[in-house]
């Protein structure tokens, strides 16, 4: 059976009424993933007896079934659509949220474990070297964030290094930080 902890709607993308509620959750900003119910002939029939809810779409906040189309027109007529679903988060503010995650933030392709490019791992040697703790995000698994931080920073290669949320720069930047003896002072936030 299908895990309903998370916010759910099961649809079916061709159905008139699943593209009505699907619409109205996104012109609502809400946060939500699908499941295709003509996917899985089991899980179509057995939701329908597991919610005592005939028909699709369905939409699920949390494990409890909400309703139909009906009711979520119903909650979005009267204003509680908005309180009771989640929002989805806008990219500039996942931006900033990643970017102040730790101290020192890199961005790269890969992580401190094993990097994905000859630059990435370049950066990494040299962050190790300095003994600073560092956290690192991998842009080769998230797209959005990959183009988003790019307009966002207005640094257009990766990986990009930021410290206390600010951008210190990429792998020359951070050579050059090095070779002038400034890259420690830099890392603990001094400069």
């Amino acid at each position: 059976m299908l895990c309903l902890k998370s916010y759910l709607i099961l649809v079916s993308v061709s159905a008139g009424f699943s593209r009505q509620m699907v619409e109205i959750l996104n012109k609502h900003g809400v946060s939500f993933s699908s499941f295709d119910i003509f996917s899985d002939e089991e899980v179509r029939q057995g939701l329908k007896t597991y919610s005592n809810w005939p028909t699709y779409p369905q939409l699920y906040v949390n494990g409890e079934l909400i309703g139909g189309l009906d009711i979520i027109k119903e909650l979005e007529a009267s204003g509680e659509l908005d309180t009771m679903c989640p929002k989805a988060q806008k990219l500039e503010d996942r931006l900033k949220s990643l970017i102040n995650k730790a101290p020192v933030m890199l961005f790269m392709k890969g992580n401190k474990q094993m990097a994905k490019c000859g630059f990435s791992k370049q950066i990494i040697e040299i962050m190790n070297n300095t003994g600073i703790d560092y956290e690192t995000f991998d842009i080769l698994e998230d797209e959005e964030v990959r183009q988003g931080l790019k307009t966002f920073s207005n640094w257009p290669t990766y990986p990009q290094l930021y410290v206390k949320g600010e951008l210190v720069g990429g792998l020359d930047i951070v050579k050059e930080l090095k070779e002038s003896g400034e890259l420690l002072p830099v890392l603990k936030g001094e400069n």
